[in-house]
Order: C-alpha cells, then structure tokens, then sequence
C-alpha cells in the first residue's frame, strides 16, 4: 500500500488544507461531502481542488514526515516541499 500527503486548496476561503491517506480520490470526494469521513475543518471550504500530491511513500511513517514539512511552511509556500 502507498501513502500520498496531499495539499487541497479552496479558492472559496483562499485556505489550504494538508493531510495523508493512501486514497487521494477518495479522500477528495470526502473532503467535499460526496462521500462521509471529511475532516470538519474543510466544510466551510468546499469545494475544494487538489493543489499538489506527493508520494507515493513506502509507510504512513514516511507520508507523515513529509506532512509535517509541508505543513511548517507558510500556505503560500506548500507546493513544491514535500521530499
């Protein structure tokens, strides 16, 4: 199994979201109410895009470590970090 760390973005509230799964299009379709199990946090949002996806990774270990390198930098700044 391969583990993605995705950055979505809402042109609506001009926010970004960053955050791990092993199914970025599942994922998506919650994150936008399609399907139930997204993240509280992104309703006010919807809808929202894909901005960036990296990976795949080996481990839910790797895709974390590289989450919270995206996540150190400003939203501005996210695309482009994970390594």
């Amino acid at each position: 199994m391969s583990w993605w760390v995705y950055v979505l973005r809402s042109e609506r509230i001009r926010r970004t979201y960053v955050g791990v799964t092993t199914d970025p299009e599942r994922r998506l379709a919650e994150h936008n109410g399609e399907k139930p199990g997204g993240a509280k946090s992104t309703r006010a949002g919807r809808p929202w895009g894909v901005a960036a996806l990296y990976g795949p990774y080996k481990n839910q270990s790797e895709a974390q470590t590289a989450e919270h390198d995206v996540r150190s930098h400003p939203a501005d700044e996210r695309l482009g970090r994970a390594t």
